[in-house]
């Protein structure tokens, strides 16, 4: 018999976790608490040392971008499958986590704002939402448990008005000798310390307990609970947002609390801190995370709120004295902003205590590209199709407007971006990176965001085209630049669209490189092509005839054995001592019982798929040519080579049909010769 299918109510009960229920409601003394940091010190961290355990708990791998050492799988989005990864900014995020460490350690940082520099979209958002949830999700495990204290009055509990850390309730003269014990068995490179005052609601009821108890503080924390929380932002608990706004309709309260109207008729005096809802920003963040969107809109009075609550770690509200808080606080800023700053003598005092981190666009075509397969994913795209390489070559136009022109004369802009995307470029090797970032330190600090080119994708893909190519794309980018707010002057302009050009010219050489690809699939043809040549070889040194078709003695073909050298950039007063060579090097294999096996050699492999490419060109003539007069033999070799393209590198028919149209279009245009050809 089969079992009766469980009720929706049954779903939900099972998907719960009764033990960790349990953890996550912990409720027992200060006693019980001081017993379990005996066993687990670390669960009094503060928060820069919360933070890094949060990372750590994640994980890092070596990163493979030149010049970062690590990449911090937090920022692969784990927690949102990806939605959110960050990719391309390992070296910067690395910077990040190394001055978060140095602020758990007690160096310096933690007394400074972390301040996240960088043009619109460059993902500066993102960072410190991940940054958020990875909190959040780390508050719910073992390792990330957090606990703060309640008061029980009369049978009435009250909370801590900032979830403060129970140790803050220890007399301070007991607080040196708790920090020593609980530091020898830490284990950790930072030590804990137990800084700060209690809040103001905290101070009343110790100050009114002791004076009930005749001093005796044994009693007094006796009426303490303490209890573990769990960071949220949608809750308002350790994780905070700040967001300017018009002046007129904002001021200090919304950072340190303000006054509660329906508890001060109760209690009649706006000094008594049970009238004041300690819910500004900066309340709410405590032991956690306190982020300032656009921080340098603000006015200067919040400002300097800020600068304070940093140097500090305290802040100042209404009719109350200095607040302890423990914090990260992170904000981040758009570069016009930061301009701003930077000539505003008046702003020293805040830019001394600011700790800079540019978060720069993408510079990696690579991994531009993973950002727009992430959004544009087949399986959102709702019967359209993206043609192999559009995303790379709107990447490719991306990263060409955010590169200065290099000062190498040898050296053009897409081969730079080239070389920044870790490829070989011919003359130019992977150590000259270094150098030419170092020339040009502002690079990705402007050009176009990813969130245009998103946009101008999606324009392409509500088009009425089911397949949407790489020149699609590249329409829509040029289109789109003759209205984009984004675009400055006329100048930018006008460089932007002479990028598109480049780029167009890029997918031309790759397109005919995957033809060229395509017809040496054929491997046939290039054995028999290889043959050909070295039967020519061995016949122009021995000065014999070579027979043709038909069995007729014929002279060797020189046409045919310079074309593939050259290919092979044998300079003409070389030819007669390479193929000597070439023939003592085969003869030799077949005396060692070998095969010449020509595909071994990448050069030689090469120059036989583009001398196999240019004798094909006939073929070609077919997507431009009539059908009715087309040789039926050279339709079906370029049935064969669409078939390949479409199996070798997924394209589908009418992709693949546009693509040999190009190809054939280029051909009759005596367009340049492909980058495999320059580099042969």
């Amino acid at each position: 018999m089969h079992e009766p299918r469980p009720s929706l109510m049954d779903l939900a009960l099972r998907a719960q976790d009764a033990e960790q229920r349990r953890k996550l409601n912990y409720d027992g003394s200060f006693a019980d608490y001081l017993t379990l940091l005996e066993q687990r010190p670390a669960l009094a961290r503060n928060a820069f040392q919360r933070m890094i355990d949060m990372l750590e708990h994640f994980g890092s791998e070596p990163s493979r971008e030149r010049g970062a050492r690590r990449r911090w799988k937090l920022f692969d989005d784990p927690l949102g499958s990806g939605r959110d990864a960050v990719y391309g900014l390992d070296a910067r995020i690395d910077e990040l986590v190394a001055t978060l460490r140095a602020a758990a350690r007690g160096l310096g940082p933690e007394r400074r704002v972390i301040l996240l520099h960088g043009p619109v979209g460059s993902a500066k958002s993102t960072i410190v939402r991940l940054l958020k949830r990875g909190l959040e999700h780390h508050s719910r495990t073992d390792d990330g448990a957090l606990y703060t204290f309640e008061w029980e009055i009369d049978g009435t509990r009250v909370p801590s008005a900032m979830r403060q850390e129970p140790l803050l309730l220890l007399p301070r003269e007991a607080r040196a000798e708790v920090e020593r014990r609980l530091n020898r068995g830490l284990g950790r490179d930072w030590t804990l310390r137990i800084e700060g005052e209690l809040d103001p609601v905290s101070r009343y009821w110790m100050g009114e307990l002791m004076r009930r108890h005749c001093g005796d503080w044994s009693r007094v924390i006796e009426h303490v609970r303490v209890r573990r929380i769990v960071l949220s932002e949608e809750e308002r608990v350790g994780i905070g947002t700040f967001q300017p706004k018009d002046e007129k309709n904002q001021d200090s309260t919304e950072l340190t609390g303000d006054v509660n109207y329906r508890q001060l008729a109760e209690y009649g005096s706006d000094s008594d801190p049970r009238a004041f809802s300690f819910d500004g920003e900066f309340n709410v963040a405590n032991r956690g995370l306190l982020e300032f969107i656009e921080v340098l809109k603000l006015d200067v009075a919040f400002l300097y709120d800020l600068l304070g609550a940093s140097q500090e770690h305290a802040i100042k509200p209404r009719k109350f004295a200095q607040t302890s808080i423990d914090e990260v606080i992170l904000g981040h800023t758009n570069e016009p902003e930061y301009r701003k700053l930077a000539s505003n003598e008046l702003m020293e005092a805040f830019r001394d205590r600011t700790i800079k981190i540019d978060i720069p666009y993408n510079l990696s075509v690579r991994d531009e590209a993973r950002i727009y397969e992430r959004t544009f994913h087949a399986s959102r795209l709702n019967g359209r199709t993206l043609a192999p390489h559009a995303l790379e070559m709107a990447s490719l136009w991306a990263v060409l407007t955010r590169l200065e022109e290099p000062r190498q004369g040898s050296l053009s802009l897409v081969r730079k971006a080239r070389l920044y995307d870790g490829e070989s470029v011919p003359g130019h090797g992977p150590e000259m990176v270094a150098e030419l970032r170092r020339l040009a330190p502002r690079e990705g600090l402007g050009g176009v965001s990813p969130r245009y080119v998103q946009d101008r994708i999606a324009a392409a893909l509500v088009g009425e085209r089911t397949t949407v190519t790489a020149l699609d794309i590249l329409a829509s980018l040029e289109i789109g630049l003759s209205h984009s707010s984004l675009v400055s002057n006329e100048e930018t302009r006008r460089r932007y669209a002479q990028l598109v050009g480049l780029v167009r010219e890029e997918h031309e050489q790759l397109a005919c490189e995957e033809v060229q690809k395509a017809l040496a699939a054929d491997g046939e043809a290039l054995d028999r092509l290889c043959a050909k040549y070295v039967e020519n070889v061995r016949a122009h040194a021995t000065r014999e005839k070579v027979p043709d078709a038909l069995g007729r003695p014929l002279a060797p073909d020189e046409r045919l054995m310079r074309s593939i050298e050259e290919k092979l950039e044998i300079a003409e007063s070389r030819r007669d001592d390479f193929r000597i060579e070439l023939l003592n090097f085969v003869s030799q294999l077949q005396r060692d019982g070998r095969i010449f096996e020509w595909r071994s050699n990448r050069r030689l492999l090469r120059a036989l798929e583009q001398k196999s490419f240019e004798d094909a060109r006939d073929s070609f003539q077919l997507v431009t040519g009539a059908a009715d007069v087309v040789d039926p033999d050279a339709r079906e070799k370029l049935a064969r080579i669409r078939t390949r393209l479409m199996r070798q590198f997924g394209y589908d028919e009418l992709a693949a049909d546009e693509l040999l149209a190009l190809v054939s279009s280029m051909l009759a245009r005596n367009a340049p010769r492909t980058r495999g050809l320059e580099a042969a």
